[in-house]
């Protein structure tokens, strides 16, 4: 049978010579969605899950059965969100208030900043490497679910990647 982290081991060795290799590949972001979902199923919700690699391009995306249709941009919003600003999308909402610091963030960008909570950037070894957006219930829901994917990712070995 094959683990998870057998699995992850292949796609985590580094070729000799190689300057940089992505620390998000997509068995590790089907992974992540798989996390995201099964959390979601114990909230009893339904969402659409996105994973954005370094370049803040869609990796990997899941929509549950009955997540709404909107929660589909949204989600992959988030992701990238999460990854561009290099927090989670909550710390944008207060700053994004009328009379906020960042009052009118969530227009830039042609709208893909949103500031409502469900977005969190994937780090190793304290840099960016992805982000993952969540979205379909509550914002407080969003973010359980997104960080019980992003708690599954910190467990993974790391000892075995990153760059030359």
């Amino acid at each position: 049978m094959r683990t998870l982290h057998n699995v992850y081991d292949r796609q985590m060795t580094l070729i000799e010579g190689a300057k940089q290799m992505s620390v998000l590949s997509l068995e590790i972001a089907k992974y992540l969605l798989r996390i995201a979902e099964q959390k979601s199923k114990e909230l009893g919700i339904d969402e659409s899950i996105a994973i954005v690699d370094e370049g803040g391009n869609l990796l990997a995306f899941h929509r549950m059965d009955d997540a709404k249709l909107g929660s589909i941009d949204i989600a992959q919003n988030k992701a990238w969100t999460a990854l561009a600003m290099r927090v989670p999308t909550a710390n944008l909402a207060k700053a994004a208030l009328p009379n906020g610091e960042s009052y009118g963030i969530n227009t830039t960008n042609h709208g893909r900043i949103v500031v409502l909570g469900g977005g969190v950037p994937i780090t190793w070894n304290g840099k960016v490497v992805g982000g993952i957006g969540v979205s379909g219930s509550t914002s407080a829901n969003d973010v359980i679910v997104a960080n019980a994917a992003i708690q599954a990712f910190e467990g993974l070995p790391h000892a075995r990647i990153g760059f030359n």
